[in-house]
């Protein structure tokens, strides 16, 4: 190695703002390779292989989730770019590297498309590994998903742990108020699905027979304490409820207003709230996991498929949600 080279500082800036290296190891590495800008780009590589090697085994649990959609928003695509502690996710360069990478995904349809995609002369993989060189921190792709409708909206959640996307069969009137707001739903309220009636009949049937049997477990000890006992769903989602159930549900209804001496006259009055109730109890699985069966956060009074409807002829085709929570 030679000890003549000089190294001025703007081919240090320039390995810089090409790498996001500190200026001491972009001068180490331009010493390093005499003054070879690619050579040197190739050392701060190497460095980075050996710390991702070191650090294979980390949990990469902190991060930015970043959503983007396109300038005509017909597409969107949300990622997280995984780092192991929240100092480093939180640092200004570090997000800016995760919107780039966002940028980016639009392009792509699958996580090992974009990984394998050119990022300034190396792949998005080799961009990671170098990145965890210059960090010293495991870097990688978390969550990667795209979504294309005729209208999508998106959403961060302050902090970048949370972002989302939700797309629409069209473009109405304030479309970006809408997009805005069913993509926050979406990042809140943790939807899985967006209507109930996307839902695995066994999954449900799983799940009613899970979730009863923690309600009776809870009864008892509730019981023991002399406090009120929880109610005990017949059901938990509307896929379950046919026109039979809610036949039978209301004649309960009725049966119990006669045997509590109500008169008959005003039965229509009370009977909507009863059948209200029997549905809200009976639903908990839709009101927890399906976007458009949940109370709209904004208004709870409203399911979110309600707030759609304020719109006029516009339905929601689909979202993604990326969370590094």
């Amino acid at each position: 190695m030679s000890t003549t080279v000089k190294i001025t500082a703007a081919e240090v800036k320039k390995l810089r703002d090409a790498t996001g290296a500190g200026m001491m190891d972009c001068k180490k590495a331009l010493v390093e390779a005499e003054g070879n800008y690619d050579a040197a780009i190739d050392y701060l590589r190497k460095k980075g292989q050996k710390v991702a090697a070191k650090r294979a085994d980390r949990d990469t649990t902190e991060g930015a989730a970043i959503a983007v959609v396109n300038d005509d928003a017909t597409a969107g695509a949300v990622i997280s770019l995984n780092c192991e502690t929240d100092f480093v996710a939180m640092n200004d360069d570090f997000v800016a590297l995760a919107k780039d990478f966002a940028k980016m995904a639009l392009n792509f349809n699958s996580k090992e498309e974009f990984l394998a995609a050119d990022y300034n002369g190396m792949t998005v993989a080799e961009k990671l590994v170098e990145q965890t060189g210059v960090i010293g921190e495991k870097l990688e792709i978390g969550g990667f998903e795209r979504l294309e409708a005729a209208y999508v909206g998106s959403y961060i959640h302050v902090g970048n742990k949370i972002a989302s996307l939700v797309g629409f069969s069209a473009k109405v009137d304030n479309a970006e108020v809408l997009g805005k707001d069913l993509a926050m739903q979406a990042a809140a309220m943790g939807a899985t699905t967006l209507t109930y009636k996307d839902f695995d009949p066994a999954f449900v049937a799983a799940e009613t027979e899970a979730r009863i049997a923690a309600i009776e477990k809870d009864n008892i000890e509730l019981g023991r304490l002399g406090k009120t006992l929880k109610n005990v769903p017949q059901y938990i989602s509307m896929s379950q409820i046919t026109p039979e159930v809610l036949a039978k549900a209301e004649e309960d209804a009725k049966a119990q207003l006669k045997a509590e001496g109500k008169p008959e006259q005003i039965w229509d009055r009370i009977l909507p709230g009863k059948m209200e109730r029997f549905i809200a109890d009976n639903t908990t699985l839709d009101l927890e996991q399906c976007l458009l069966d949940q109370e709209f956060i904004k208004d709870a009074k409203k399911s979110v498929a309600d707030y759609v409807k304020t719109y006029g002829d516009v339905t929601v085709t689909g979202f993604k949600r990326v969370s590094l929570a």
